[in-house]
C-alpha cells in the first residue's frame, strides 16, 4: 500500500537559504530512489523559512529504506543546527 507523507520543516529565519540548498540536495537523491513515486518540495510564500514536502512512497518498507539512505542521513545531520523546531511529519490518507 502506498504511503503518503507531508513533512514540514521550519528553519531559523536567517538560515532559510542554507536549508533550501540542503533540501534541494535531498530532493535530488530521493527522487532517484526506485520506490519514490512523488517527492515535491514547496516553500511558504508567507514564511520563506517554512518548507513542506508532499511525498508518496511505494510502501512502508520503501519509506523505511529511504530513512536509511546516505542522502537522507546526511540531511538529518546537516540540517539539525538550522532548524527552528523539530520536523513535523504526517502519514496521511488521500480523501
Amino acid at each position: 500500500m502506498q504511503i503518503n507523507i507531508t513533512a514540514i520543516i521550519k528553519a531559523l529565519p536567517e538560515k532559510a537559504e542554507e536549508m533550501k540548498a540542503l533540501l534541494l540536495k535531498l530532493v535530488e537523491g530521493s527522487t532517484k530512489e526506485a520506490a519514490c513515486i512523488q517527492y515535491d518540495l514547496h516553500q511558504s510564500a508567507e514564511e520563506p523559512n517554512v518548507f513542506i514536502f508532499h511525498e508518496i512512497w511505494r510502501d512502508a518498507d520503501s519509506l523505511a529504506e529511504h530513512t536509511q539512505t546516505q542522502h537522507f542521513l546526511k540531511f538529518v545531520n546537516d540540517s539539525s543546527p538550522l532548524l527552528a523546531e523539530p520536523l513535523t511529519v504526517y502519514k496521511t490518507n488521500r480523501v
